[in-house]
């Protein structure tokens, strides 16, 4: 088998054995791990990382971070039942924690568990900022951007699998190159543009939440701003990055805030919550 066949018969069967929709694209995305394989493991780390953190509770901020998170899961119920997806989030269990950290940091587990850094909020600096966070970060979740990764993970380590086995007759030294071409290859042409695509795709799904839950989108650019300075302007070429360039995401979401508006108001939002 050459290599060129073994690589497209994987891609093949990687296709047709497991497959999900994405409820925002409509689109087939990999899905090698179940929601029900998934979902208990993502519930027991997140445990784990709170059991080993600081959890703030009762202050003015985790108070801000819980009714943040909740106001962008109904509008993620709101999103999903009016396009057709009831009962999509059945398995969900939204938690939202504050967690006492000088990282720079927010995510949300696959099922809805959700973690901020207090190192976050000086960037965030208002609720509406907050909110453009955790509209990006539950996005990630909705659109099984976990699973997918875990799937593409999958099958990047089973096409080394293929490379071997259609090099094995060559010399040592030739397969060590063809293994080297293959890992820089499947990176960079493969697993950072789909990381990239994913963080693309999770701003405009985030904007779209936030502005259906009453934040004004547009403090999506603004937020970005701000960590593009907290950064210093300091970051990897684009091509190089699992993240798109701030400068693109940037222009990316100040393109996509009236987009947003005019989504929100199909649920009856014409105003937005002050930022404060």
């Amino acid at each position: 088998m050459t290599l060129k066949k073994g690589v497209s018969i994987l891609g093949i069967v990687a296709i047709v054995v497991s497959c999900a929709t994405n409820p925002f694209t409509g689109k087939k995305t990999m899905a090698f791990v179940s929601n029900d394989q998934l979902f208990p493991s993502s519930f027991a780390q997140y445990n784990q990382v709170l059991s080993e953190s600081k959890v703030i509770t009762g202050t003015k901020d985790a108070e801000m971070i819980t009714r943040v998170g909740q106001r962008i899961a109904v509008a993620a119920e709101r999103y999903l039942n009016a396009n057709g997806y009831q009962g999509y989030l059945d398995d969900y269990k939204w938690e939202y924690k504050l967690i006492e950290s000088d990282q720079v940091n927010a995510w949300c587990m696959p099922g809805g568990k959700i973690a901020f850094y207090t190192g976050i909020l000086p960037i965030a600096q208002n609720e509406t900022g907050v909110a453009a966070i955790m509209g990006h970060e539950v996005a990630h979740a909705l659109a099984n951007h976990g699973q997918q990764r875990m799937s593409s993970g999958i099958l990047q380590q089973a096409g080394g699998v293929a490379v071997a086995v259609a090099t094995g007759n060559q010399s040592a030294e030739k397969q060590q190159m063809w293994m080297q071409a293959y890992g820089l290859a499947s990176n960079v042409g493969g697993m950072l543009p789909f990381s990239r695509a994913h963080e693309t795709e999770a701003d405009k799904i985030g904007v779209y939440l936030m502005a259906i839950a009453g934040y004004n989108p547009d403090e999506a650019a603004e937020l970005w701003k701000r960590m593009k300075a907290k950064s210093g302007g300091e970051a990897p070429p684009e091509f190089m990055s699992t993240h798109p360039s701030n400068d693109s995401r940037i222009k990316n979401l100040q393109e996509l805030a009236p987009k947003a508006k005019a989504e929100a108001e199909k649920y009856g939002v014409t105003s937005y919550r002050p930022i404060n």
